[in-house]
Protein backbone atom coordinates (compact mmCIF):
# COMPACT_ATOMS: atom_id res chain seq x y z
CA UNK A 1 0.00 0.00 0.00
CA UNK A 2 1.82 3.39 -1.38
CA UNK A 3 1.25 6.42 1.48
CA UNK A 4 -1.08 8.55 -0.93
CA UNK A 5 -3.85 4.92 0.09
CA UNK A 6 -2.83 4.30 3.23
CA UNK A 7 -3.59 8.49 3.94
CA UNK A 8 -6.94 8.14 2.27
CA UNK A 9 -7.54 5.09 4.07
CA UNK A 10 -6.71 6.84 7.76
CA UNK A 11 -9.28 9.51 6.56
CA UNK A 12 -11.67 7.94 5.64
CA UNK A 13 -11.52 5.79 9.04
CA UNK A 14 -11.14 8.77 10.78
CA UNK A 15 -14.19 10.02 9.49
CA UNK A 16 -16.60 6.90 9.78
CA UNK A 17 -15.93 7.34 13.77
CA UNK A 18 -16.18 11.34 13.40
CA UNK A 19 -19.90 10.65 11.98
CA UNK A 20 -20.49 8.28 14.50
CA UNK A 21 -19.28 10.03 17.61
CA UNK A 22 -20.82 13.63 16.52
CA UNK A 23 -24.11 11.41 16.23
CA UNK A 24 -23.77 10.20 19.79
CA UNK A 25 -22.57 13.77 20.96
CA UNK A 26 -25.96 14.92 19.98
CA UNK A 27 -28.24 12.25 21.18
CA UNK A 28 -26.22 12.51 24.66
CA UNK A 29 -26.69 16.29 24.44
CA UNK A 30 -30.05 16.42 23.99
CA UNK A 31 -30.86 13.93 26.79
CA UNK A 32 -28.58 15.77 29.31
CA UNK A 33 -30.57 19.26 28.04
CA UNK A 34 -33.80 17.50 29.31
CA UNK A 35 -32.57 18.04 33.41
CA UNK A 36 -30.56 20.96 32.97
CA UNK A 37 -32.32 23.92 35.03
CA UNK A 38 -31.30 26.69 32.54
CA UNK A 39 -28.71 27.75 34.81
CA UNK A 40 -26.29 29.75 33.98
CA UNK A 41 -22.29 29.12 34.95
CA UNK A 42 -22.76 32.54 36.27
CA UNK A 43 -25.24 32.52 39.45
CA UNK A 44 -25.57 34.59 42.88
CA UNK A 45 -28.73 33.08 43.28
CA UNK A 46 -28.78 30.35 45.75
CA UNK A 47 -29.80 27.02 43.94
CA UNK A 48 -33.08 26.65 45.26
CA UNK A 49 -34.62 30.02 44.78
CA UNK A 50 -37.28 30.27 41.74
CA UNK A 51 -36.98 33.71 39.94
CA UNK A 52 -34.84 32.96 37.34
CA UNK A 53 -36.26 32.98 33.65
CA UNK A 54 -38.78 30.79 33.00
CA UNK A 55 -38.29 27.73 31.48
CA UNK A 56 -39.48 25.94 27.96
CA UNK A 57 -43.26 25.51 27.93
CA UNK A 58 -45.17 22.26 28.38
CA UNK A 59 -45.47 22.70 24.78
CA UNK A 60 -42.33 23.46 23.56
CA UNK A 61 -41.17 20.47 25.50
CA UNK A 62 -43.85 18.26 23.95
CA UNK A 63 -42.83 19.05 20.73
CA UNK A 64 -38.73 18.33 21.45
CA UNK A 65 -39.82 14.83 23.08
CA UNK A 66 -39.09 12.27 20.27
CA UNK A 67 -35.94 14.68 20.35
CA UNK A 68 -34.25 14.59 23.74
CA UNK A 69 -35.15 10.83 23.97
CA UNK A 70 -34.25 9.99 21.15
CA UNK A 71 -31.29 6.76 20.60
CA UNK A 72 -29.64 6.48 18.16
CA UNK A 73 -29.15 2.83 16.23
CA UNK A 74 -26.41 2.37 13.40
CA UNK A 75 -26.74 -0.26 10.32
CA UNK A 76 -23.58 0.35 8.64
CA UNK A 77 -23.20 -0.48 5.04
CA UNK A 78 -20.11 -0.33 3.27
CA UNK A 79 -18.28 3.31 3.98
CA UNK A 80 -21.15 4.93 5.23
CA UNK A 81 -23.49 4.95 8.47
CA UNK A 82 -27.29 4.89 8.66
CA UNK A 83 -28.98 6.28 11.59
CA UNK A 84 -32.28 5.62 12.61
CA UNK A 85 -34.18 7.59 15.24
CA UNK A 86 -35.83 4.85 17.54
CA UNK A 87 -39.39 5.18 19.66
CA UNK A 88 -39.02 6.03 23.31
CA UNK A 89 -41.21 4.28 25.92
CA UNK A 90 -43.91 6.40 24.78
CA UNK A 91 -43.85 5.34 21.76
CA UNK A 92 -42.69 8.23 20.06
CA UNK A 93 -39.67 9.75 17.66
CA UNK A 94 -38.46 12.23 16.28
CA UNK A 95 -40.03 11.84 13.26
CA UNK A 96 -43.27 11.99 14.73
CA UNK A 97 -42.98 14.60 17.29
CA UNK A 98 -40.90 17.17 15.25
CA UNK A 99 -40.46 16.13 11.58
CA UNK A 100 -43.71 14.56 11.04
CA UNK A 101 -45.26 18.11 12.67
CA UNK A 102 -43.29 20.50 10.52
CA UNK A 103 -43.97 18.64 7.23
CA UNK A 104 -47.43 18.83 7.75
CA UNK A 105 -47.11 22.47 8.19
CA UNK A 106 -44.60 22.70 5.11
CA UNK A 107 -47.14 23.89 2.48
CA UNK A 108 -48.60 27.16 5.01
CA UNK A 109 -47.03 30.34 4.87
CA UNK A 110 -48.06 30.46 9.00
CA UNK A 111 -45.46 28.28 10.39
CA UNK A 112 -46.49 28.25 14.31
CA UNK A 113 -42.97 28.03 15.75
CA UNK A 114 -42.05 29.54 18.88
CA UNK A 115 -40.02 32.56 17.98
CA UNK A 116 -37.36 30.99 21.00
CA UNK A 117 -37.21 28.40 18.79
CA UNK A 118 -35.23 30.62 16.29
CA UNK A 119 -34.55 34.14 17.65
CA UNK A 120 -31.16 33.72 20.05
CA UNK A 121 -31.81 36.54 22.36
CA UNK A 122 -35.58 34.68 23.53
CA UNK A 123 -34.27 30.97 24.40
CA UNK A 124 -33.93 30.44 28.16
CA UNK A 125 -30.63 29.86 28.40
CA UNK A 126 -30.31 33.57 27.02
CA UNK A 127 -32.60 35.25 29.15
CA UNK A 128 -30.98 33.34 32.50
CA UNK A 129 -27.30 34.10 31.47
CA UNK A 130 -28.88 37.80 31.09
CA UNK A 131 -30.76 37.87 34.29
CA UNK A 132 -27.64 36.99 36.35
CA UNK A 133 -25.58 39.34 34.62
CA UNK A 134 -27.85 41.76 35.47
CA UNK A 135 -27.24 41.12 39.07
CA UNK A 136 -23.14 40.89 38.80
CA UNK A 137 -23.27 43.60 37.00
CA UNK A 138 -24.97 45.89 39.72
CA UNK A 139 -22.08 44.64 41.90
CA UNK A 140 -19.39 45.20 38.98
CA UNK A 141 -18.76 42.89 36.85
CA UNK A 142 -15.15 41.04 37.21
CA UNK A 143 -15.01 39.19 34.25
CA UNK A 144 -13.29 39.99 30.72
CA UNK A 145 -10.92 42.66 32.06
CA UNK A 146 -8.94 43.82 29.74
CA UNK A 147 -5.47 43.59 30.62
CA UNK A 148 -1.95 44.97 28.59
CA UNK A 149 1.33 43.40 28.94
CA UNK A 150 2.85 40.21 29.85
CA UNK A 151 0.83 38.40 32.22
CA UNK A 152 3.86 37.41 34.93
CA UNK A 153 3.63 38.79 38.81
CA UNK A 154 1.97 41.86 37.86
CA UNK A 155 -0.38 42.88 35.67
CA UNK A 156 -1.76 46.05 33.86
CA UNK A 157 -5.53 47.14 33.59
CA UNK A 158 -6.73 50.39 32.43
CA UNK A 159 -2.71 51.93 32.51
CA UNK A 160 -3.03 50.88 36.53
CA UNK A 161 -0.41 48.02 37.70
CA UNK A 162 -1.54 45.50 39.77
CA UNK A 163 -0.19 42.20 41.57
CA UNK A 164 -1.81 39.75 39.58
CA UNK A 165 -2.97 35.96 41.01
CA UNK A 166 -5.21 35.43 37.92
CA UNK A 167 -3.24 33.81 35.50
CA UNK A 168 -1.57 30.68 35.86
CA UNK A 169 2.13 31.68 34.33
CA UNK A 170 3.71 29.31 37.41
CA UNK A 171 7.37 29.16 36.05
CA UNK A 172 7.20 32.93 34.62
CA UNK A 173 8.02 31.44 31.39
CA UNK A 174 5.81 33.63 29.45
CA UNK A 175 7.35 37.04 28.78
CA UNK A 176 11.00 35.18 29.30
CA UNK A 177 13.58 36.82 26.64
CA UNK A 178 14.58 33.44 25.57
CA UNK A 179 11.29 31.80 25.25
CA UNK A 180 10.25 35.25 23.28
CA UNK A 181 13.05 35.06 20.78
CA UNK A 182 12.50 31.14 20.35
CA UNK A 183 8.86 32.30 18.97
CA UNK A 184 9.98 35.39 17.44
CA UNK A 185 12.77 33.40 15.20
CA UNK A 186 9.94 30.12 14.35
CA UNK A 187 7.99 32.39 12.99
CA UNK A 188 10.56 34.70 10.71
CA UNK A 189 11.47 31.21 9.35
CA UNK A 190 8.27 29.44 9.08
CA UNK A 191 5.49 32.06 9.01
CA UNK A 192 2.40 32.48 11.37
CA UNK A 193 0.61 29.01 10.22
CA UNK A 194 1.50 26.06 8.92
CA UNK A 195 -2.04 26.10 7.62
CA UNK A 196 -3.16 22.20 7.26
CA UNK A 197 -3.86 19.72 8.99
CA UNK A 198 -0.10 17.85 9.84
CA UNK A 199 -1.86 15.06 8.12
CA UNK A 200 -1.54 17.03 4.79
CA UNK A 201 1.23 19.31 4.62
CA UNK A 202 1.27 20.86 8.22
CA UNK A 203 4.11 18.97 9.47
CA UNK A 204 6.95 20.74 10.32
CA UNK A 205 10.60 19.34 11.89
CA UNK A 206 9.10 21.69 15.28
CA UNK A 207 6.30 19.28 15.68
CA UNK A 208 8.39 16.03 16.23
CA UNK A 209 10.77 18.31 17.93
CA UNK A 210 8.50 19.25 20.73
CA UNK A 211 6.63 15.69 21.02
CA UNK A 212 9.81 13.90 21.56
CA UNK A 213 11.14 15.98 24.20
CA UNK A 214 8.00 15.95 26.33
CA UNK A 215 7.96 12.07 25.88
CA UNK A 216 11.83 11.75 27.13
CA UNK A 217 10.78 13.91 29.96
CA UNK A 218 7.81 12.06 31.23
CA UNK A 219 9.74 8.52 30.03
CA UNK A 220 6.95 7.71 27.85
CA UNK A 221 7.41 6.43 24.69
CA UNK A 222 5.90 9.06 22.46
CA UNK A 223 3.57 11.73 22.70
CA UNK A 224 1.10 13.56 20.32
CA UNK A 225 0.38 17.43 20.21
CA UNK A 226 -3.07 18.99 20.18
CA UNK A 227 -3.82 22.79 18.86
CA UNK A 228 -6.05 23.20 22.60
CA UNK A 229 -6.02 21.57 26.17
CA UNK A 230 -9.73 21.54 26.16
CA UNK A 231 -10.01 20.02 22.68
CA UNK A 232 -7.41 17.30 23.65
CA UNK A 233 -9.54 15.58 26.22
CA UNK A 234 -12.31 16.08 24.46
CA UNK A 235 -11.25 14.01 21.44
CA UNK A 236 -8.65 11.63 23.08
CA UNK A 237 -11.58 10.52 25.63
CA UNK A 238 -14.24 10.55 23.18
CA UNK A 239 -12.74 8.58 20.39
CA UNK A 240 -11.27 6.28 22.62
CA UNK A 241 -14.48 5.27 24.62
CA UNK A 242 -17.82 3.98 23.38
CA UNK A 243 -21.06 2.79 23.89
CA UNK A 244 -20.10 -0.81 25.31
CA UNK A 245 -17.60 1.14 27.86
CA UNK A 246 -17.26 2.77 30.98
CA UNK A 247 -15.53 6.24 32.09
CA UNK A 248 -15.41 6.63 35.94
CA UNK A 249 -14.34 10.79 36.92
CA UNK A 250 -13.88 12.42 39.76
CA UNK A 251 -16.57 14.62 40.85
CA UNK A 252 -14.11 17.62 40.53
CA UNK A 253 -13.28 17.11 36.76
CA UNK A 254 -12.81 19.48 34.67
CA UNK A 255 -15.05 20.92 32.18
CA UNK A 256 -12.95 19.35 29.29
CA UNK A 257 -13.32 15.91 30.67
CA UNK A 258 -16.76 15.56 30.80
CA UNK A 259 -17.24 16.86 27.70
CA UNK A 260 -15.10 13.78 26.01
CA UNK A 261 -17.41 11.52 28.28
CA UNK A 262 -20.41 12.72 26.83
CA UNK A 263 -18.82 12.46 23.27
CA UNK A 264 -17.87 9.47 24.01
CA UNK A 265 -21.86 7.92 24.46
CA UNK A 266 -20.09 5.65 27.59
CA UNK A 267 -21.79 4.83 30.57
CA UNK A 268 -20.65 7.36 32.72
CA UNK A 269 -20.03 7.30 36.66
CA UNK A 270 -18.79 9.73 38.75
CA UNK A 271 -17.30 9.35 42.18
CA UNK A 272 -16.69 11.76 44.88
CA UNK A 273 -13.74 14.28 45.09
CA UNK A 274 -10.27 12.19 45.65
CA UNK A 275 -12.60 9.04 47.11
CA UNK A 276 -10.39 6.10 45.79
CA UNK A 277 -12.41 3.92 48.41
CA UNK A 278 -15.79 5.16 46.41
CA UNK A 279 -13.94 4.45 42.77
CA UNK A 280 -13.15 1.06 44.59
CA UNK A 281 -16.49 0.08 45.29
CA UNK A 282 -17.68 0.73 41.68
CA UNK A 283 -15.16 -0.88 39.97
CA UNK A 284 -15.99 -4.03 41.98
CA UNK A 285 -19.79 -3.53 40.86
CA UNK A 286 -19.47 -2.71 37.20
CA UNK A 287 -16.27 -3.24 35.82
CA UNK A 288 -17.37 -7.02 34.52
CA UNK A 289 -20.07 -5.37 32.51
CA UNK A 290 -18.05 -3.43 30.08
CA UNK A 291 -15.33 -3.90 27.67
CA UNK A 292 -13.25 -0.98 28.24
CA UNK A 293 -13.22 0.70 31.50
CA UNK A 294 -11.38 4.26 32.08
CA UNK A 295 -10.56 6.13 34.99
CA UNK A 296 -9.91 10.00 34.91
CA UNK A 297 -8.66 11.94 37.67
CA UNK A 298 -6.60 15.28 37.17
CA UNK A 299 -2.51 15.60 38.95
CA UNK A 300 -3.90 19.11 40.55
CA UNK A 301 -7.36 20.19 40.84
CA UNK A 302 -7.98 23.55 39.69
CA UNK A 303 -10.76 24.96 42.47
CA UNK A 304 -9.49 23.24 45.32
CA UNK A 305 -5.60 23.25 44.76
CA UNK A 306 -5.27 19.77 45.90
CA UNK A 307 -3.69 16.93 44.83
CA UNK A 308 -5.09 13.11 43.61
CA UNK A 309 -4.05 10.27 45.54
CA UNK A 310 -2.40 8.53 42.30
CA UNK A 311 -0.81 5.47 44.13
CA UNK A 312 -4.01 4.24 45.38
CA UNK A 313 -6.32 4.89 41.65
CA UNK A 314 -3.00 3.12 40.20
CA UNK A 315 -3.48 0.23 42.26
CA UNK A 316 -7.27 -0.15 41.59
CA UNK A 317 -6.21 1.10 37.93
CA UNK A 318 -4.04 -2.61 37.88
CA UNK A 319 -6.01 -4.67 40.14
CA UNK A 320 -9.15 -4.40 38.12
CA UNK A 321 -7.33 -3.91 34.47
CA UNK A 322 -8.67 -0.50 33.30
CA UNK A 323 -7.43 2.39 31.71
CA UNK A 324 -6.35 5.49 33.65
CA UNK A 325 -5.67 9.29 32.27
CA UNK A 326 -4.05 11.44 34.05
CA UNK A 327 -5.20 14.97 33.55
CA UNK A 328 -2.03 17.20 34.26
CA UNK A 329 -3.16 20.72 32.93
CA UNK A 330 -1.90 22.51 36.64
CA UNK A 331 0.67 19.91 37.82
CA UNK A 332 3.48 19.06 34.99
CA UNK A 333 5.89 21.87 35.71
CA UNK A 334 4.98 22.21 39.29
CA UNK A 335 4.93 19.11 40.84
CA UNK A 336 8.14 16.62 41.54
CA UNK A 337 11.77 17.68 42.29
CA UNK A 338 12.49 18.56 38.85
CA UNK A 339 8.82 19.42 37.42
CA UNK A 340 7.97 16.17 35.40
CA UNK A 341 4.22 16.29 37.45
CA UNK A 342 2.27 14.06 39.75
CA UNK A 343 4.43 10.90 38.55
CA UNK A 344 7.69 12.37 39.72
CA UNK A 345 5.85 13.91 43.12
CA UNK A 346 4.85 10.02 44.03
CA UNK A 347 7.53 7.99 42.08
CA UNK A 348 4.86 6.36 39.87
CA UNK A 349 6.16 4.76 36.84
CA UNK A 350 5.22 6.68 33.44
CA UNK A 351 4.01 2.93 32.05
CA UNK A 352 1.40 2.96 35.40
CA UNK A 353 -0.57 5.54 33.51
CA UNK A 354 -2.15 4.83 30.08
CA UNK A 355 -2.74 8.42 28.92
CA UNK A 356 -0.43 11.58 30.40
CA UNK A 357 -2.67 14.50 29.09
CA UNK A 358 -1.07 17.80 29.66
CA UNK A 359 -1.18 21.64 28.15
CA UNK A 360 0.97 23.68 27.31
CA UNK A 361 -0.82 27.04 28.17
CA UNK A 362 0.26 26.86 31.66
CA UNK A 363 4.09 26.79 32.61
CA UNK A 364 5.43 26.41 29.21
CA UNK A 365 4.04 29.56 28.35
CA UNK A 366 1.61 28.42 25.20
CA UNK A 367 -1.23 27.22 24.08
CA UNK A 368 -2.36 23.65 23.18
CA UNK A 369 -2.34 20.07 24.68
CA UNK A 370 -0.26 16.77 24.79
CA UNK A 371 -0.95 13.08 25.41
CA UNK A 372 1.83 11.19 25.92
CA UNK A 373 1.57 7.32 26.37
CA UNK A 374 2.26 4.52 24.38
CA UNK A 375 3.64 4.42 20.90
CA UNK A 376 0.34 2.29 20.29
CA UNK A 377 -2.04 4.67 21.48
CA UNK A 378 0.39 8.05 20.25
CA UNK A 379 -0.16 6.11 16.59
CA UNK A 380 -3.44 5.18 16.60
CA UNK A 381 -4.43 8.63 17.73
CA UNK A 382 -2.37 10.92 15.03
CA UNK A 383 -4.34 8.59 12.28
CA UNK A 384 -7.96 8.50 13.63
CA UNK A 385 -8.37 10.88 16.61
CA UNK A 386 -10.77 13.47 14.56
CA UNK A 387 -9.18 16.64 16.95
CA UNK A 388 -6.08 15.82 15.36
CA UNK A 389 -6.84 14.84 11.84
CA UNK A 390 -9.25 17.44 11.07
CA UNK A 391 -7.22 20.03 13.01
CA UNK A 392 -4.45 22.65 11.80
CA UNK A 393 -1.05 22.20 13.15
CA UNK A 394 -0.10 24.16 15.92
CA UNK A 395 1.45 27.46 14.84
CA UNK A 396 5.03 27.60 14.96
CA UNK A 397 5.43 30.51 17.65
CA UNK A 398 3.55 28.26 19.74
CA UNK A 399 5.30 25.04 19.47
CA UNK A 400 8.91 27.11 19.42
CA UNK A 401 7.67 28.67 22.67
CA UNK A 402 6.84 25.85 24.53
CA UNK A 403 9.63 23.53 23.17
CA UNK A 404 11.76 26.65 24.66
CA UNK A 405 10.15 26.06 28.04
CA UNK A 406 10.71 23.14 28.40
CA UNK A 407 14.53 23.14 28.11
CA UNK A 408 14.55 26.08 29.83
CA UNK A 409 12.78 24.40 32.32
CA UNK A 410 15.21 21.45 32.46
CA UNK A 411 18.37 23.42 32.77
CA UNK A 412 16.61 26.04 35.51
CA UNK A 413 14.85 23.30 37.53
CA UNK A 414 15.27 25.67 40.53
CA UNK A 415 12.02 27.85 39.10
CA UNK A 416 9.94 24.77 40.45
CA UNK A 417 11.39 25.09 43.83
CA UNK A 418 10.95 28.64 43.91
CA UNK A 419 7.44 27.80 42.99
CA UNK A 420 6.87 25.77 45.86
CA UNK A 421 8.70 28.08 48.40
CA UNK A 422 6.11 30.84 47.35
CA UNK A 423 3.27 28.56 47.72
CA UNK A 424 3.88 27.41 50.79
CA UNK A 425 4.69 30.88 51.92
CA UNK A 426 1.08 32.55 50.66
CA UNK A 427 -0.45 29.51 52.05
CA UNK A 428 0.87 29.46 55.76
CA UNK A 429 0.27 32.98 56.14
CA UNK A 430 -3.08 32.56 55.26
CA UNK A 431 -3.18 29.94 57.83
CA UNK A 432 -1.90 32.07 60.46
CA UNK A 433 -4.89 34.75 59.76
CA UNK A 434 -7.65 32.18 59.70
CA UNK A 435 -8.48 32.31 56.43
CA UNK A 436 -10.44 29.17 55.25
CA UNK A 437 -8.04 27.66 52.39
CA UNK A 438 -10.13 24.27 52.33
CA UNK A 439 -7.63 21.44 50.71
CA UNK A 440 -5.09 23.39 49.37
CA UNK A 441 -1.71 21.84 50.12
CA UNK A 442 1.71 21.89 48.32
CA UNK A 443 0.32 23.28 45.16
CA UNK A 444 0.55 26.82 43.38
CA UNK A 445 -3.43 27.10 43.47
CA UNK A 446 -4.85 28.69 46.76
CA UNK A 447 -8.48 29.26 46.78
CA UNK A 448 -9.50 31.74 49.87
CA UNK A 449 -12.94 30.43 50.86
CA UNK A 450 -15.77 33.28 51.59
CA UNK A 451 -19.38 32.21 51.68
CA UNK A 452 -21.67 33.52 48.68
CA UNK A 453 -21.21 34.36 45.36
CA UNK A 454 -22.00 37.82 46.07
CA UNK A 455 -19.32 38.59 48.97
CA UNK A 456 -16.59 36.79 46.76
CA UNK A 457 -17.49 39.83 43.95
CA UNK A 458 -17.15 42.50 46.66
CA UNK A 459 -14.23 41.21 48.12
CA UNK A 460 -12.69 41.22 44.42
CA UNK A 461 -13.41 44.46 44.23
CA UNK A 462 -11.64 45.57 47.55
CA UNK A 463 -8.65 43.79 46.62
CA UNK A 464 -8.09 46.11 43.45
CA UNK A 465 -8.28 49.05 45.61
CA UNK A 466 -5.19 47.54 47.37
CA UNK A 467 -3.62 47.34 43.69
CA UNK A 468 -4.20 43.31 44.15
CA UNK A 469 -5.82 41.57 41.15
CA UNK A 470 -7.68 38.13 42.13
CA UNK A 471 -10.69 36.31 40.16
CA UNK A 472 -13.40 35.30 42.09
CA UNK A 473 -14.91 31.75 41.87
CA UNK A 474 -18.52 31.67 42.26
CA UNK A 475 -21.75 29.20 41.94
CA UNK A 476 -22.08 26.60 40.20
CA UNK A 477 -18.64 26.63 39.24
CA UNK A 478 -18.26 25.99 43.00
CA UNK A 479 -20.96 25.18 45.53
CA UNK A 480 -23.15 28.14 46.14
CA UNK A 481 -21.91 28.13 49.80
CA UNK A 482 -18.18 28.15 49.26
CA UNK A 483 -17.28 30.80 46.22
CA UNK A 484 -14.01 31.77 47.05
CA UNK A 485 -11.12 34.13 45.69
CA UNK A 486 -8.42 31.84 43.56
CA UNK A 487 -4.66 32.59 43.75
CA UNK A 488 -2.75 31.46 41.54
CA UNK A 489 1.28 31.79 42.69
CA UNK A 490 4.07 32.33 40.11
CA UNK A 491 7.86 31.63 40.84
CA UNK A 492 8.27 35.85 40.06
CA UNK A 493 5.84 36.86 43.62
CA UNK A 494 8.14 38.32 45.90
CA UNK A 495 7.91 37.45 49.58
CA UNK A 496 7.02 41.17 49.92
CA UNK A 497 4.17 40.93 47.78
CA UNK A 498 2.99 38.14 48.98
CA UNK A 499 2.85 39.24 53.42
CA UNK A 500 0.95 42.41 51.53
CA UNK A 501 -1.75 40.32 49.66
CA UNK A 502 -2.50 38.11 52.86
CA UNK A 503 -2.95 41.46 55.28
CA UNK A 504 -4.56 43.06 52.46
CA UNK A 505 -7.15 39.70 52.16
CA UNK A 506 -7.84 39.07 55.83
CA UNK A 507 -8.19 42.73 56.54
CA UNK A 508 -11.24 42.75 53.99
CA UNK A 509 -12.78 39.69 55.26
CA UNK A 510 -12.97 41.11 58.79
CA UNK A 511 -14.55 44.51 57.45
CA UNK A 512 -17.52 42.26 55.83
CA UNK A 513 -17.75 40.06 58.32
CA UNK A 514 -18.48 43.39 60.74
Amino acid sequence: MDIATATDLAIATATDLAIATATDLAATEATAREGEDGRSPLSLQHPEQSDSAPSRTNQENTSLHGLTNASISADRVGNSSLYTPQPDASGSNLGSDLGSNLIAHSESENLEVPESYYHFHLTPEYQNLRQELNRVEELGNPFFMQHTGISRDTTEIHEKTFISYASYNYLGMSGDPIVTQAAIAAVQEYGTSVSASRVLSGERPFHRELEQEIARFLDTEDCLLFVGGHATNVTTIGHLFGRQDLILYDALSHNSIREGCKLAGATLMEFPHNDWRSLEHLLSQHRLRYEKVLIAIEGIYSADGDIAPLPDIVALKKRFKTFLLVDEAHSIGVLGQSGRGIGEHFGIASRDVDLWMGTLSKSFASCGGYIAGSKALVEYLKYTAPGFVYSVGMTPANTAAALASLRLLKREPERVQRLRARSQLFLHLAQDHALNTGSSADTPIIPVIIGDSQRAIQLCHRMMQHGIHVQPMVYPSVPYDRARLRFFLSCLHTEEQIHLTVSAIAKEISRLNS
